[in-house]
């Protein structure tokens, strides 16, 4: 198989009754084989026509077929390509940004909760899409851009997406990452695509989300900063100055940085109005939290304005995991509906994390949590500038081997001098019962540190609240974009100045330390209680503390759980040192967890 072959075509003469017959035939010959086959013919007296047929034309046809197949391939990749319409490799210039279809997911100020002042805001920006003409007429002029601002999952897309629906238009939907690729150019063209086809689709509205990765300050990088991006912003500002309202395309852009944004984008003109869309208050969340719960079964007699109450700090995006987390624990326990208490566990969950029961520790490990928590727990009630205790447990969640929960019991938007010192006061709770329970300390206190030393810094700093250095702010705190914190962090003040700053913080620190240790070594027997309940119920809460403090026992201990009742709770003996591996940092025990304020 594989070589040269040649036909051989001839004819025999076949003797039968009464006359010669000629008969055909025809044989396949190897042409590199040797055959004699002519001469043994000869030799016998017979002398064949032959006659050869090659087959060169389908060896030919052979080898064009591997070419043809090539070609037909390139021609649907190329047929594909047109079909595509500017989604190919071909069309990096093209805009990514999507349109959301008009009745799909149609989405108004309805679904919008606790963004009330923020959707009073942009309502004649839906008037304006309704009935240009109103505003036309008497010569007004529209906001060109309107820039969201606010932290994550306060529901800046949401209600750009609602401000489509209610005015019933094309809403396009692009990322501020979607504009730079690895190609130079390759983000102006796409601004400038974007706006075309806003053009086009007019009146609508065009949404950039988290416009910081394309609108940062520009100059600041390294060798003048990065030209791709540079471009990409300069024509994203050309477009918005050369375009008309009177059009009818609105740009809505989202960022919960707008102190990275260049001071040319937010210039009258182009972002001309900037709306703050900030966390919930308590009538906001209970809105939210109604929103949310028309897609769940809730049981008889749930209260979500308790719920609510117990959510202060909470983000739209985070009340709704609240609510799913709920469905599926109720789910989960073959509930009819959702009750509070699965509300409350995830609340929990959603803040602090899961409980982490399967996680093995050491009675030593556990003991030396049960303090630390016992301590933090024991200065938040005897404290008088702080927040109500929640909940106090063992339970590992998260990174941490116990916590210590509070929960504000309003709204707050400040704290005072006295609050602040306060909670220095607690971080070191932690610290200090593990020194006064077994005489030496671990390194879980770390996230309490940190957390306090960050606190008594701004304290100094920024919020003038040292006697000592008085109210002047001492740094600049503005990163620049690119670089990392030590470049860009600029002091203003001198060595002294500095060295001055780091007393004060010194100062503070350790007054907190000293103060936290004097209440637990005075208060050393209802730490022992605390601590010793931790260990045989994992979970206490801010009640049953109380009881501890002033009775020096549980009333009311957790339901299940049969303790010694009427008898008070003698605290045992611990162990003298809790040891630490040193090439092992376990999970920190302390994680002082709480509602932010």
């Amino acid at each position: 198989e594989g070589q040269p072959t040649q036909a051989l075509i001839g004819y025999y003469r076949k003797q039968t009754a009464g006359a010669e017959q000629a008969v055909k035939f025809r044989t396949t010959i190897y042409l590199n084989y040797n055959t004699n086959l002519q001469d043994k013919l000869a030799a016998t007296g017979i002398q064949p026509a032959i006659r050869t047929e090659s087959n060169l034309f389908a060896q030919t046809l052979l080898s064009f077929l591997p070419i043809a197949l090539f070609l037909l391939v390139l021609y649907f990749l190329f047929r594909q390509q047109i079909r595509m319409a500017g989604k190919g490799a071909l069309n990096f210039g093209k805009s990514k940004a999507r349109m959301l279809a008009r009745d799909k997911n149609k989405i108004t100020f309805r679904d919008v909760a606790g963004v009330e002042e923020a959707k009073d805001e942009v309502q004649e920006l839906v008037e304006f899409l309704r009935d240009p003409k109103k505003f036309q007429k008497l010569g007004g002029r529209i906001p060109k851009g309107v820039l969201l601002v606010g932290p994550p999952g306060t529901g800046k897309t949401l209600l750009a997406r609602a401000i489509a629906g209610e005015a019933d238009v094309p809403f396009f939907s692009i990322s501020g990452s979607d504009f730079v690729e690895m190609f130079v150019g390759v983000g102006a063209s796409r601004v400038r695509d974007m706006f075309e086809q806003g053009k086009k689709s007019a009146p609508c509205i065009i949404f950039i989300d988290e416009i910081d990765a394309v609108g940062r300050h520009r100059g600041h990088g390294v060798g003048g900063g990065h030209d791709e991006r540079e471009q990409t912003l300069n024509a994203l500002l050309v477009e918005m100055d050369g375009f008309d309202t009177q059009e009818g395309v609105i740009i809505i852009a989202a960022t919960n940085r707008p102190d990275v944004l260049d001071p040319a984008l937010l210039r009258p003109g182009r972002f001309d109005r900037q709306i703050t869309v900030n966390l919930p208050d308590v009538k906001g969340r209970e809105e939210i939290l109604r929103v949310h719960s028309k897609k769940v079964k809730l049981a008889e007699g749930v209260d979500l304005a308790v719920v609510a109450r117990g959510t202060p700090g909470y983000s739209g995006a985070e009340l709704a995991n609240v609510i799913n987390e709920a469905a599926l624990l109720a789910a989960r326990r073959n509930l009819k509906g959702i009750t509070l208490a699965e509300l409350e566990e995830a609340r929990d969950k959603v803040r602090w994390g899961k409980e982490r029961r399967s996680l093995a520790l050491s009675e030593k490990e556990k003991t030396n949590t049960a303090y630390h928590e016992a301590g933090h727990a024991l200065l938040l009630e005897l404290l008088e500038h702080t927040e109500p205790l929640h909940k106090v447990t063992i339970i590992p969640r998260g990174p941490s081997l116990g916590s210590t929960m509070w929960l504000p019991e309003e709204d707050k938007y400040t704290n005072r001098k006295a609050e602040l010192v306060a909670s220095l006061t607690v971080s070191m709770g932690g610290r200090v019962a593990e020194e006064l329970a077994f005489g030496d300390v671990t390194n879980g206190a770390r996230g309490d540190i940190k957390m306090a030393t960050a606190t008594a810094r701004r304290m100094v700093c920024e919020w003038g609240m040292s006697e000592k250095l008085g109210m002047v702010e001492y740094g600049d705190h503005e990163d620049y974009v690119f670089l990392g914190r030590d470049i860009s962090r600029a002091r203003d003040y001198s060595e002294a100045t500095a060295e001055e700053i780091d007393r004060e913080v010194r100062r503070l620190l350790d007054e907190a330390y000293q103060n936290a240790k004097k209440i637990l070594t005075d208060n050393r027997d209802k730490l022992d209680i605390i601590a010793k309940a931790l260990l045989e119920f994992e979970t206490l809460d801010g009640s049953q503390i109380k009881e501890i403090i002033k009775h020096g026992r549980m009333l009311n201990p957790p339901p299940g759980i049969s303790p010694r009742t009427g008898e008070k709770m003698e605290p045992e003996k611990p162990p003298k040192q809790v040891v630490v591996a040193p090439d092992v940092t376990p999970p920190l025990p302390g994680a002082l967890g709480g509602a932010p304020a």
